[in-house]
């Protein structure tokens, strides 16, 4: 019999942890030699530059994405060498709000909700109906559980999203661009379900973000990934006050830095053939 998921009782150890962590895509290399800790309890707010290798952190937890080498622990174990029975547990205990929500367009509000419920757990429907409900109104969206996807806004369905996250009651959130597209006032109650839902309920969260405004008004924490590597961690006043070049120009949002605006390319004189002779 393959041995169970073991679930550490130690709260002074970090929930993840990536240890000297290499990985990528075919031949290209995204991230390399990383080390990050997550907190018990903590927001940790992951930004950087576009293709960066944020999300492909995100990939390494649900264990989408093994590492080339290193170590991609949590709750102290090495999520590499599961099994599939080991994996789905571990995954049972992590929650994913995907960018733009990712609901099911043929299921309803409600039925969105109750998906992981039904497919983990072997709850009695009127069980299910009270979890279902009690999730919609921690999210401010019990009066409109009978409604389609279609039939709400872009940040109610962000709003379901979260609440079908957290219906397995998580340790973790996973949030890959939370704040995408989303009108000030649905950014900023979505930031703040984030931030109060995570001390309610004892998670712990990763937010995947460009929105450094309201990600650094909720995050206790913040790391910066770039160029395939981790290159600032700290509070959001340490990043704001960071003296690290690429660190201002992200945070600034200065056009031109570290990051040029100008790719690398050949000569304007060869490529437009001035001053070269006939």
């Amino acid at each position: 019999m393959a041995p169970t998921t073991i679930q550490s009782t130690r709260s002074d150890l970090p929930l993840i942890e990536l240890r000297n962590v290499t990985c990528g895509y075919g031949g290209r290399v995204i991230l390399e030699n990383v080390n990050l800790e997550v907190r018990r309890g903590e927001v940790l707010a992951l930004i950087g530059t576009s293709g960066g290798g944020k999300t492909t952190v995100l990939r390494l937890l649900g264990r989408q994405l093994r590492p080339l080498s290193g170590q991609v622990l949590f709750d102290g174990q090495d999520l590499a060498p599961l099994n599939l029975e080991q994996l789905y547990a571990v995954r049972r205990r992590m929650g994913m709000l995907f960018q733009f929500g990712a609901l099911f367009t043929d299921l309803s509000v409600f039925e969105n909700v109750a998906f992981p419920l039904r497919e983990h757990t072997s709850l009695s429907e009127v069980m299910m109906r009270d979890l279902v409900l009690m999730k919609l109104n921690a999210v401010g969206l019990r009066g409109s559980r009978d409604l389609m996807p279609s039939e709400i806004s872009g940040g109610m369905a962000r709003r379901v999203a979260l609440a079908r996250a957290i219906a397995l009651d998580p340790d973790v959130v996973l949030y890959d661009e939370p704040f995408a597209g989303l009108d000030p006032i649905s950014l900023g109650v979505a930031a703040r379900l984030i931030r109060d839902l995570n001390d309610a309920l004892g998670l712990t969260s990763i937010i995947v973000s460009h929105d450094l405004h309201e990600t650094f008004e909720i995050a206790d924490r913040v790391a910066m990934v770039a160029n395939g590597r981790v290159v600032a961690q700290g509070t959001p006043d340490e990043l704001r006050n960071s003296e690290d070049p690429l660190v201002k120009q992200f945070v600034g949002a200065h056009a031109d830095g570290p990051v040029r605006f100008h790719q690398p390319a050949a000569p304007v004189a060869v490529d437009f053939g001035l001053g070269v002779a006939a």
